[in-house]
Parts: C-alpha cells; sequence; structure tokens
C-alpha cells in the first residue's frame, strides 16, 4: 500500500501543472480543473485508454534525479498522481483505488519527447520504465493528497 503524495493539474496545454490538494476524477473525463477534463456534452474517453487519470512513484523522479543529474519538481513530470511506496507498474490491467476513486490501470505512461521538450533533455531516457501509469476511472470520486492507494 502506498499513498498519494502531491496532485497537480493544468489548466491549459503546456501551462505548468499546478499543485493542488484534492481534485474530482471521473469515469471517461478524467481530473476536474485539467486540461484534459472532458466536460458534459464533449465525447467521453473510451474505456481501455487510460487517459482518465496518470500517475508516478515519488521514487521515480528521485531516481532520475539520482541516475541522470536531472532533477524535475513532482509537477513537472505531468502526471496527476505522485504516488509513494507502490509499484505502478505492477497496476497494468489491474484494479486498484487512489483515495475514494476506483481504478484500473491500463499501461506504462512511457515519456515522450513532448515531455522531454517542456522540461530538458534526457528526461525521456532516463524515465524510461519508469515514466508512471495510465489508468480508466471505473467510479469516480474525490482524491486528496495524503490518500492511500492499493490494489483492490
Amino acid at each position: 500500500m502506498g499513498h498519494v503524495e502531491g496532485i497537480y493539474l493544468a489548466p491549459a496545454v503546456e501551462a505548468p501543472c499546478e499543485p493542488v490538494d484534492r481534485a474530482r476524477f471521473l469515469p471517461g473525463r478524467g481530473p476536474q480543473g485539467d486540461r484534459k477534463f472532458r466536460p458534459e456534452g464533449a465525447e467521453p474517453y473510451e474505456p481501455g485508454v487510460g487517459r482518465d487519470i496518470t500517475l508516478i512513484e515519488a521514487e521515480a523522479i528521485e531516481g532520475l534525479a539520482a541516475d541522470t543529474g536531472i532533477e524535475l519538481g513532482p509537477g513537472e513530470a505531468r502526471r496527476n498522481v505522485v504516488t509513494r511506496g507502490i509499484g505502478l507498474n505492477d497496476l497494468v490491467g489491474k484494479p486498484f483505488r487512489v483515495g475514494d476513486v476506483r481504478c484500473v490501470g491500463v499501461e506504462l505512461c512511457e515519456p515522450c519527447r513532448h515531455l522531454e521538450g517542456l522540461t530538458q533533455a534526457g528526461v525521456l531516457r532516463g524515465l524510461v520504465g519508469r515514466g508512471g501509469l495510465r489508468a480508466d476511472v471505473v467510479s469516480g470520486g474525490e482524491v486528496s493528497v495524503g490518500d492511500r492507494v492499493e490494489p483492490v
């Protein structure tokens, strides 16, 4: 079992991710207040694409710094939820809970050139295999800093 160490939302594409104490995540819609939120009337995300919530381990960000010297702030990884104490790679294809939100891990959230372009050279290579997790929200609700993250 792990816990939520931070929650980050960006109000617009390429805007910096800002820390928040809590966020509401909805099935097929994502996090309210984030650039990727799909409002009522917009076509929801298809189940199984892992666009509702993204997570990354604080340990991965620390490992990036230790291995490469590249120091990213937790929000610079551009994932919605930063966790500590749980292996996210192990949750691919499995149900888990983040606070009140029930999720299913869909796929690893591998780093991309866009992320590297918003941060610095070497981030892409440094986060391969530890870039986080993309998940579907099965049952929506609120996630707060300090909430538990655990397999169901």
